[in-house]
């Protein structure tokens, strides 16, 4: 029994050699040795020696021992009586029933002695008749007998006459298996008797197997025919004896053939992945689960390839570079579809798909250990898969700025700088956001391939991320005109760079870099924290794969520079401005000024052109009127008294003179004034800069010419005329004011008459400018 095995306890033990002794029939076959009852534990032996027991309990116990085995005694003696009982009590009803069987049996077994003498002398009288019957027929049976046998062999010898008419009838029918099994099962006579008794049949077969030999062989190297067909065709060829071994290399160059037949159908993908995300077709494709033409091409190549391998044992290797190149293909064409502009869920149908292929293989060539080897493979696909899809990002982004070089007269929008910020703006975030979204269905997909590559995906994703905010740091650079685009950039942005950059895109782009770093990174790090956590395979030693404060400094550095880029776009338009204007005329022989100079209206444009751009653009900021006092150089002071003093009515040289050297004296103890400061992101600074800038330079061309009295009146009208609408927009008048009057003075000083206009006819002249302007612009005040 199985209990037996288990260890007992010395209660159970003792319980177990009670029962046993008591139901025993022969108490010396007990197994107790004698070796026990020199022990304690001889106390359950049928042969115990009270005396020699109390003895030896004398001898290795002490006092207090012999207690504490009293007790332990007479609570198992309890313990005893109290399993006797129950067994006795439990077993009651047993021993009753046995009782009354024994009786029975007793009862029962009177007079079967004489039965059985009966059924003696009856199975002997049977067997005596029975060994009458068998001499009987004997000699009958053995008649029979010979004459199956000889039937049995003139059915064989029907077989051999008939088949070489079977083998033609198998030809006709294609039946080439039965064929070579008939012509098989034939082989031991034609072996035996072929050169004699079956001489002609053999040879008739053999001109049939022939046929059959050359039908297989060209059914072997048919184009038209199945893999498995021809796999099918080698196996009944090696079953013939014919030597196949020649007709492995041709066999597995048309396994090397078909792999071109197993090249995945994108758009085989695409319809069915465009029908399981229909929710009206969900259940139908569900419920149909459509095997498509690549499914079935694979499996009858797994099946080519099983049975390649059974009828050429020694073609492991060949089939495991097969099978490896079959992976490769795979993912190649998957490289050069995702080069497209594709949707995750056609992804994850072609990466499903090549899965299910590799797992199919697996069964059929576990050696090649395809799962591993594709998961090698497939890390180019994804990661190229990525990076292609921010390369798009990037593209939606340039298409939106670009959107800026249309000209003025084609841009249907009123504020068409606006617009086209706005929508790169949404380019950079919204499609980052998108962008996220499609990765995160990739580490959410389930299957096996996507799912050993998920840290390396989360990964690519941020490394790709930050590679991306790189480039369009670079795309910024490159749209701005300030770095030389190689060809490739050129091709990508579609000859933009054709004509001039536009100054208003400079300005896009410098806000749009502030937008990325004080919105767009914030944003893109939380998605980035929450969704793509993890991966670390790139490992600790290259630090993170994506570091927004890297991507914050970047575009931060890259507003200012496009700010101040832009700014000097702007200034130097007006520059070629004001260098047209200074070298063109000859200034010693100008003519009396009779109006202000169609140079200001130019002027005053540009200016109209930069305003109208940072309004759509820049915020505008904290107004900080910066006005003159007296202090600092005041309009009544010594510096501007060649233009406001009534003394300077009287035409006197020698007063006009004095008049220099007073200021040039004011220019000793006046309160310095800033020009140029730190430009800020907003309409009031921007236009300040610029402002500055170009009243610098026009001071620089007013000190390369030499005026006459005419030519210095007409720069002193021009300038007194711009004073007023270049201070409108601007946040620090009194620089303005400074830089004007320095334009004037270095005219004076130029000037080999210095004798400025009066008051009265500076006025008359700028208030005749004003009205012609009104003229000419109604809805201007």
């Amino acid at each position: 029994m199985a209990t037996d095995d288990v260890p007992l306890d010395d209660k159970a033990k003792r319980m177990r050699d009670l029962l046993s002794s008591f139901y025993s029939p022969d108490s010396s076959s007990t197994p107790d040795a004698p070796s026990k009852y020199g022990t304690l534990d001889a106390i359950n032996s049928p042969s115990f020696d009270p005396d020699q027991y109390m003895n030896l309990l004398v001898q290795k116990s002490n006092l207090e021992g012999i207690l504490q085995r009293h007790v332990e005694m007479a609570a198992e003696i309890k313990n005893l009586d109290t399993d006797l009982q129950m067994l006795v009590y439990e077993n009651y009803n047993k021993f009753i029933s046995a009782t009354d069987a024994i009786k029975r049996m007793k009862s029962n077994i009177v007079g079967m002695e004489a039965n059985m003498e009966q059924l003696l002398d009856k199975i002997m009288s049977v067997q005596s008749r029975s060994d009458g019957v068998n001499t009987s027929l004997f000699e009958k049976r053995e008649h029979i007998e010979k004459l199956h046998r000889t039937r049995n062999l003139l059915r064989k010898i029907q077989f051999i006459y008939d088949l070489p008419a079977r083998l033609g009838k198998c030809i006709k029918s294609e039946a080439y298996a039965d064929a070579v099994k008939f012509y098989t099962g034939a082989m031991p006579i034609f072996k035996a008797y072929g050169d004699s008794s079956f001489k002609d049949c053999k040879r008739a077969s053999e001109e049939v197997v022939a046929i059959i030999v050359k039908n297989l062989q060209g059914k072997l190297f048919s184009d038209s025919e199945s893999i498995q067909s021809r796999a099918e065709a080698a196996m009944l060829l090696k079953q013939l004896d014919i030597p196949v071994d020649s007709l492995q290399a041709k066999l597995f160059e048309k396994l090397e053939q078909s792999l071109g037949n197993l090249k995945i159908n994108t758009d085989e993908i695409e319809n069915v992945s465009v029908e399981s995300n229909d929710p009206s077709k969900q259940g139908k494709v569900l419920d149909t689960s459509p095997t498509t033409s690549h499914e079935v091409s694979f499996r009858e190549f797994a099946e080519a390839i099983r049975a390649f391998r059974v009828i050429f044992p020694d073609s492991e290797k060949q089939l495991i570079t097969l099978a490896q190149d079959l992976v490769i293909k795979h993912f190649e064409t998957t490289g050069k579809y995702v080069k497209r502009r594709i949707s995750t869920a056609n992804l994850l149908g072609v990466l499903r798909t090549i899965w299910t292929d590799v797992l199919l293989m697996d069964e059929v060539l576990p050696e090649a250990v395809l799962p591993d080897f594709s998961l090698k493979v497939a890390q180019v696909a994804v990661k190229q898969y990525v990076a292609v899809t921010f390369a798009y990002l990037l593209q939606d982004i340039s298409d939106a700025l670009l959107k800026v070089n249309v000209s003025p007269k084609e841009a249907a929008e009123e504020h068409p700088l606006q617009v086209a910020l706005e929508a790169s703006k949404k380019a950079v975030l919204q499609g980052s956001m998108d962008v996220l979204l499609d990765f995160r269905k990739l580490l959410d997909h389930e299957s096996g391939l996507l799912v050993k590559l998920r840290d390396f995906i989360i990964d690519w994703i941020q490394e790709e991320f930050q590679n991306f905010f790189r480039a369009l740091d670079g795309r910024f650079l490159l749209l701005s005109g300030r770095t030389n685009s190689s060809s490739q950039d050129q091709i990508f942005i579609g000859g933009a760079h054709g004509e001039k950059v536009l100054a208003g895109l400079v300005l896009v782009l410098a806000q749009l870099s502030v937008f990325i770093e004080q919105t767009a990174i914030p944003r893109i790090t939380e998605e980035i924290a929450a969704s793509f956590s993890g991966g670390g395979v790139r490992g600790y030693e290259n630090g993170p794969a994506f570091v927004p404060g890297e991507i914050c400094r970047i575009f931060r550095s890259a507003g200012e520079k496009l700010l101040h880029h832009y700014i000097n776009m702007r200034t130097g338009r007006v520059s070629t401005l004001l260098r047209k204007r200074f070298t063109t005329p000859n200034w010693v022989k100008h003519k009396e000024p009779r109006e202000v100079h169609m140079f200001v209206d130019l002027f005053l444009q540009e200016f109209e052109i930069i305003g109208s751009e940072v309004k759509q653009i820049l915020p505008r900021g904290l107004l900080r009127k910066h006005q003159r006092s007296d202090s600092n150089g005041s309009t009544n002071s010594s510096r501007s008294n060649p233009l406001r003093d009534d003394k300077t009515s009287r035409s006197n040289t020698h007063k006009a003179r004095s008049q220099l050297l007073e200021t040039h004296l004011a220019k000793l103890f006046k309160q310095k004034v800033e020009i140029f400061t730190k430009v800020e992101y907003t309409q009031e600074s921007v236009v300040t800069s610029i402002v500055k800038l170009c009243l610098k330079s026009l001071q620089e061309f007013v000190r390369l010419q030499t005026f006459n009295r005419s030519g210095f009146q007409q720069i002193q009208l021009d300038i007194q005329f711009l004073r007023t609408p270049l201070k409108e927009n601007v946040e620090d008048e009194a620089a303005i004011d400074f830089l004007l009057d320095e334009v004037i003075v270095s005219a004076s000083e130029r000037c080999l008459d210095p004798i400025p206009l009066e008051p009265p006819i500076l006025d008359r002249l700028i208030q005749a400018k004003l009205a012609k302007s009104k003229e000419q612009n109604p809805g201007t005040s």
